[in-house]
């Protein structure tokens, strides 16, 4: 049965909290997370716009001619269209931000929905307004994914994280509260079909998801501000039917007090967030026992059960080797580092990988299911081919909140094995003059 009332409700809460934030009211706390959250972000996505299918796709896109330009300045278009290539490349690689609490995303479905915004605006946007738009936007995207349980054929992507962006586009644009509200929903009934099983078969289309994400936010705030739709609770319809179900007491649980927004993970392994904790496991194991990889003979991994879709094997494509657990965990065995190129079709790493996941089992276990989701756990068995075994477990991935959470200083050191020194401290210093800047536009125009 749809909560329609119960759904309204829990939405205008949202919309108050977001007006707060707007006025001032973001803790302080919350805005160091989105500063480094945002630092690492950007960075992630200069190196996604750097690979060679964000290249090919920049080369096919065929833009409309626009002041803006992409991360990277590979092309210039208007702020919807730069906006929608930054959302695809800052996912691409699946080194950006996530929280598991909304088992998902929700700075790369916020965040180019606001910067588009702020350069629709009719005024100029100071950095405190988009700082502050992010954080509420964040908020309420990672709450919407807390509060869906989904089906499990659909990907986290492209759906709930619509809601935050509708937010902070919103704020951005100067909605009301009501507004904000409406926005807020009718970017529920814009949502897109997310199979699981086009991402674990490498179809690249997954990496827009997010971008289409972004565009149903800000396109949701035009509606609301143009006064045609309302707050009607249509997230029962679509989230809460169509996509699993969405129980409205989750959204606001703890609002105002607990704030995800400072829950969230931060990736050093360019593959999807439930390899982790096992990739984590292989790493210390090869270090502490000086294991090289012609040692070993079998791989077992225990973990919990949202990792099931990833135990395909045989990827053909990069998408798709990051979402095989078995192959992710052979490359971990066989490559120091799992980075944004360790996992090119044809490369050495990837061959090589190829074979031992063969000898990779995966299963998912009850016991570790009852951790989720404040521990996203994995166990993990080396067996060398003389037969001794060597075994680790580890209750979250590196980079966790709860697990050896990345500081400023560690995302800065990512970004500039990703991108280079000279990139990275531009990124930095962009992001650390936001916050006094009364342009934000022209502040993020520095961008490398």
């Amino acid at each position: 049965m749809f909560r329609l009332a119960e759904q309204q409700a829990a939405t205008e809460r949202l919309a108050e909290l977001a007006s707060r934030c707007r006025r001032g009211g973001v803790p302080s706390h919350v805005r160091d997370r989105i500063e480094v959250m945002l630092t690492d972000l950007l960075g992630v996505t200069l190196a996604g716009h750097r690979t060679p299918e964000l290249r090919a796709l920049a080369a096919a896109w065929r833009a409309e001619d626009g002041p803006h330009t992409t991360t990277g300045s590979m092309l210039s278009g208007s702020a919807e269209t730069v906006a929608h290539l930054d959302a695809i490349a800052a996912c691409c690689l699946e080194l950006d931000e996530g929280n598991k609490h909304a088992a998902g995303h929700p700075a790369a479905h916020v965040v180019f929905a606001a910067i588009a915004a702020a350069r629709l605006a009719d005024r100029p946007v100071t950095g405190r307004q988009l700082l502050d738009a992010i954080a509420a936007g964040y908020e309420v995207a990672a709450r919407f994914g807390r509060a869906v349980t989904r089906d499990p054929r659909w990907h986290p992507h492209g759906h709930w994280g619509a809601a935050g962006a509708a937010c902070a586009a919103s704020l951005i644009l100067g909605a009301t509260t009501a507004q904000t509200a409406a926005a807020i929903d009718a970017s529920t009934s814009l949502v897109q079909v997310t199979p699981w099983a086009v991402v674990l078969s490498g179809g690249f289309s997954r990496n827009l998801w997010i971008a289409g994400a972004n565009r149903a936010g800000l396109d949701a705030a035009r509606l609301s501000l143009a006064g045609l739709v309302d707050n009607a609770g249509r997230a029962q319809h679509s989230l809460g039917d169509i996509v699993g179900s969405l129980d409205p007491t989750v959204l606001i649980d703890g609002l105002g007090h607990e704030w995800l927004t400072t829950e969230g993970y931060t990736k050093q392994h360019a593959s999807c967030s439930y390899t982790h904790a096992a990739v984590d496991a292989v790493q210390a194991l090869r270090s502490s026992y000086g294991v090289a990889a012609d040692q070993v003979a079998h791989v077992t991994v225990r973990t919990h059960s949202l990792a099931e879709p990833l135990f395909v094997r045989d990827p053909t494509s990069r998408l798709g080797a990051m979402f095989s657990l078995p192959f992710v965990v052979a490359a971990a065995v066989v490559s120091p580092t799992i980075d944004a190129t360790t996992l090119d079709p044809g490369s050495a790493t990837f061959l090589a990988a190829q074979e031992l996941s063969a000898r990779v089992e995966v299963t998912a276990s009850p016991a570790l299911d009852a951790l989720l989701p404040h521990r996203r756990p994995a166990e993990v068995t080396i067996t060398l081919h003389d037969g001794t075994a060597i075994s680790l477990g580890v209750p979250n991935p590196i980079g966790d909140v709860d697990h050896f959470p990345m500081s400023a200083d560690d995302v800065v050191a990512k970004l500039e094995r990703l991108v280079g020194s000279d990139d990275t401290s531009r990124i930095a210093r962009v992001v650390t003059a936001l916050d006094a800047s009364p342009d934000a536009v022209r502040t993020l125009a520095a961008l490398p």
